[in-house]
């Protein structure tokens, strides 16, 4: 690896840091104004806050210290990378299922609060520099920067026209939540079929393999922001119908 590449991996590595916690620090602030809005008993609110703090920074820890000894990495005994984005979503959407509380939250914070969120997308532009820096190959790091620097940037206006609570803003939130589940399962495929392994296509990186993918810090992003924006979506799209069909029966009943 070149010294120019090391030394970019090494500053963002330090933006990973501070990315990933103020993303999860962002969820929990949202959660404890939604768990205000619906719980009136303060034990029982903290208890519920503490219980979901404490799961998402285990998982941030645990992938953290994983992708630091290089256990996402292409070549391991055992692939780690494929559960570590599928299992949180099994995970997550089975105990949101069953979670009346943190649901009843979700639905009490504005559902553009769940759009907005995710303009943290724009910082996958930076694998169009370790494209340009010979680190990653373009057919998996244009398409999934370039994909995430949209989503990320278009996260603000969706927001906003959400937020006007009209029927065309809900549509402008559906078509991005598409959008950002496209750009996501686009970036998963390719990384596949980039990546050393049984689905490697090597008519798509014939210059090098996707090696950097699986490791430190750029491996954080698939084990970890992948699943978590995925869940994020699904949140987002079931706020939106759920608006919708309020919005449908309110209607109905002013007929």
């Amino acid at each position: 690896m070149s010294g120019d590449v090391s030394g970019f991996l090494a500053a963002y590595g330090a933006l990973v840091a501070l990315q990933r916690s103020a993303i999860v620090a962002a969820i929990l602030w949202g959660l404890w104004i939604g768990l205000g809005r619906t719980m009136s008993a303060p034990e029982a609110r903290q208890a519920t806050w503490l219980t979901v703090a404490g799961v998402l920074i285990t998982w941030l820890v645990a992938v953290w210290l994983l992708a630091g000894v290089g256990a996402f990495e292409p070549g391991m005994p055992i692939p780690l990378l494929p559960p570590a984005i599928v299992l949180p979503l099994i995970i997550g959407f089975v105990a949101l299922r069953s979670a009346d509380r943190i649901r009843a939250a979700i639905d009490a914070v504005p559902s553009s609060w769940l759009v907005g969120l995710q303009v943290y997308r724009v910082f996958g532009g930076v694998f169009v520099v370790f494209w340009a820096l010979g680190a990653l190959p373009g057919a998996w790091a244009l398409p999934a920067g370039l994909g995430d620097l949209a989503v990320g940037i278009l996260a603000l206006p969706a927001a906003v026209a959400v937020a006007s609570g009209t029927q065309s803003g809900r549509a402008v939130g559906v078509a991005w939540n598409l959008l950002g589940i496209a750009d996501v399962v686009s970036a998963v495929t390719l990384g596949a079929l980039t990546a050393p392994g049984p689905l490697q296509l090597q008519a798509l990186a014939p210059d090098h393999s996707n090696l950097v993918v699986g490791a430190y810090p750029i491996a954080l992003t698939p084990a970890f922001v992948v699943p978590l924006s995925l869940i994020l979506h699904g949140l987002s799209l079931r706020r939106l119908r759920r608006q919708a069909a309020r919005d449908g029966l309110r209607l109905a009943a002013a007929g």
